[in-house]
């Protein structure tokens, strides 16, 4: 019977696009005849759920055509070891057992953070696409793709699901060298290797001793001609050899403004996947879960009031949460709806005041310019530091895109994110700039401007 599965499959293939066959019944496997039932089974309930509603009948139909009208199918989560992938839930229960030899710390780059796991991430229509691809390509030792592009604006889950897929390997399979950078730590190195004249040690890191490359923020090489040649050379390594990669971006891959044909090409042969805004209902689902973390009581009207109020991203979802319930046991008073109200209308309140126009009155207030410097075509200094610095808090302060903050100060999208990049940088370390910003965005966040 399990030949009999391998024919059904087959058929289901030729009748599916090949992106959605590998990640819906790939994962898919016979298990037992019982009786006039062919027992199959999935990786997670998640995944059951999505073939059971999108797929059944497809899945019957072919049976009956392959096996016989007699036959009916039941679909149920492997939990012993049955071929397919482990579910998010098993395998984190596998990681705990594993904890005393467990270390989150892959072999290279930062930290990965300890609750940024697949049983962490609340699931939604939102980003069930990006949650499959990520735990597919992390639970297999060859997957079919192996890389993976996750795109979406900040503070929607792709850093979540990125180093979900590190732990995960790191508990299937520990010996896996694992390197967590953002594009801006691959670019500082390479700089400081040619520095040192050690670019071959630099290059040897990366292409031979490299099994698994969970890279941040591409979009932050935009520009950076020297930085894309050699990454695009080291991902031709990489995808010769099989190894996993998985990219994050907060724009497009076709919109990211210089950036060479020659790596586009590279990351354009990976699975993409956009991880969208959350509807309503994944909202209170996220609320629900990040309360339960805690461990912290919240009446279903707080949590349903904060999700209809919150709706740019979770990030602001969660700061609501939190909010809501150290004000709660500051004051020693519940957790009830005036108190949230309270908490979202100054959130809300923050976030409408803070504009780009807010952002660049201030700005030129603090410098001694004028808004009409701010989008002039002057490269002095006294008026380049600032209009970096403004459209640098314009990204953190505001839900505005790259492009839109680009055209408010008359600038093209490379610049916008050259101004990010070089203001990040001073910020780390921890200079003059990093005093300005922190005077500024205080002047901000309270309002004051």
């Amino acid at each position: 019977m399990e030949k009999v599965w391998q024919r059904v499959k087959d058929a289901i293939k030729d009748s599916l696009p090949p992106h959605v066959y590998k990640m819906w019944i790939e994962p898919v496997h016979f298990f037992r005849v019982d009786g006039e039932n062919v027992v199959l089974t999935c990786p997670n309930n998640f995944l059951k759920k999505r073939v059971m509603d999108n797929f059944g009948l497809l899945i019957k139909n072919r049976l009956n055509r392959v096996a016989g009208e007699g036959y009916n199918f039941l679909l149920e989560v492997s939990r012993d070891g049955t071929p397919g992938l482990p579910s998010a839930r098993q395998a984190a229960a596998d990681a705990q057992l594993m904890l005393p030899q467990v270390n989150t710390r892959p072999k290279n780059g930062r930290m990965l953070r300890k609750d940024f796991t697949f049983d962490q991430f609340v699931v939604g229509k939102n980003s069930d696409f990006a949650y499959m691809a990520a735990l597919s390509l992390a639970s297999q030792k060859t997957p079919t793709q192996n890389s993976l592009l996750l795109y979406s604006p900040p503070g929607m889950g792709k850093s979540h699901l990125s180093q979900a897929a590190g732990h995960q390997i790191l508990s299937a399979f520990p010996n896996e060298r694992i390197f967590y950078i953002t594009a801006e730590d691959f670019t500082n190195e390479m700089v400081i290797a040619f520095k040192r004249n050690s670019i071959d040690e630099f290059k040897k890191k990366y292409r031979s001793c490299c099994d698994v490359l969970l890279l941040e923020d591409i979009h932050m090489l935009s520009g950076r001609t020297r930085t894309q040649e050699e990454l695009a050379l080291t991902l031709d390594y990489l995808n010769e050899a099989g190894k996993k990669v998985i990219y994050s971006s907060s724009i497009q891959l076709a919109k990211i403004p210089k950036m060479s044909e020659q790596l586009k090409s590279r990351i354009a042969v990976s699975l993409i996947s956009e991880i969208e805004p959350p509807d309503f209902r994944t909202r209170v689902k996220i609320l629900q879960h990040k309360a339960r973390g805690r461990s912290l009581r919240v009446p279903s009207e707080v949590i349903e009031f904060m999700a209809e109020e919150l709706k740019q991203n979770v990030r602001v979802l969660e700061s609501g949460l939190i909010g809501v319930t150290t004000k709660s046991c500051l004051l020693g008073v519940p957790v009830d709806l005036a108190l949230a109200e309270s908490i979202v209308k100054n959130i809300i309140a923050t976030r409408k005041d803070i504009t780009l126009d807010a952002i660049k009155q201030l700005v030129s207030r603090e410098f001694g310019i004028t808004a009409g410097d701010m989008i002039s075509k002057s490269r002095k200094q006294a008026v380049v530091r600032p209009r970096q610095i403004a459209m640098f808090l314009a990204r953190r302060h505001t839900d505005q895109t790259i492009q839109s903050i680009g055209k408010h100060f008359n600038r093209y999208h490379a610049t916008v994110i050259h101004s990010i990049h070089t203001i990040e940088k001073e910020i780390k370390e921890k200079g003059e700039v990093k005093k300005q910003v922190d005077i500024i965005e205080q002047k901000l966040t309270s309002g004051k401007f």
